[in-house]
C-alpha cells in the first residue's frame, strides 16, 4: 500500500500580462501556502484568516494580516482578490500569501487568480 505524501504541492510558470510568474500552491492540514512571485523571491507574506463573522451571503469574512514587508492598503485589497476564493474553497482555512508583484492591475490579479486555480490542491 502506498502511502500518500503529507504535503500536496503543485507549481506552475506563466507570462501573465507579458511578465514571467511563478506560481507554487501548497496544501496543509490545517492552511493553504500560495507563493506568486514576477520577481522570483517570495516578498510581502500575508496571513489570511476567516473570522467566525460571516458576511450577509453567510460566507466568513476574511481578515490579512502583514507579516512580513510594506503594510499598505494595496498589499490587503491584493492579497483578498487574489487568494479569498482558496480559503472559501479549502473549506475555509487559513491561507498564507507570499506575493512579489510588478503587475498590480485588477487585471494583472483576476489573470493571477486562474494561474492559481490551475495550481489547486485544496
Amino acid at each position: 500500500m502506498a502511502a500518500s505524501p503529507i504535503v500536496t504541492s503543485k507549481q506552475r510558470e506563466e507570462v501573465v500580462r507579458g511578465v514571467p510568474t511563478q506560481v507554487v500552491c501548497t496544501a496543509f492540514s490545517n492552511s493553504v501556502l500560495v507563493l506568486v512571485t514576477q520577481y522570483g523571491k517570495m516578498g510581502t507574506l500575508v496571513y489570511l484568516h476567516p473570522s467566525a463573522v460571516g458576511d450577509a451571503v453567510g460566507r466568513p469574512s476574511l481578515s490579512t494580516r502583514v507579516l512580513l514587508g510594506k503594510d499598505e492598503p494595496l498589499v490587503h485589497v491584493c492579497a483578498k482578490h487574489l487568494v479569498a476564493f482558496v480559503s472559501q474553497e479549502a473549506g475555509n482555512k487559513p491561507v498564507l500569501l507570499a506575493m512579489a508583484l510588478k503587475d498590480k492591475t485588477m487585471e494583472g490579479i483576476q489573470a493571477l487568480r486562474e494561474v492559481i486555480r490551475s495550481c489547486q490542491v485544496w
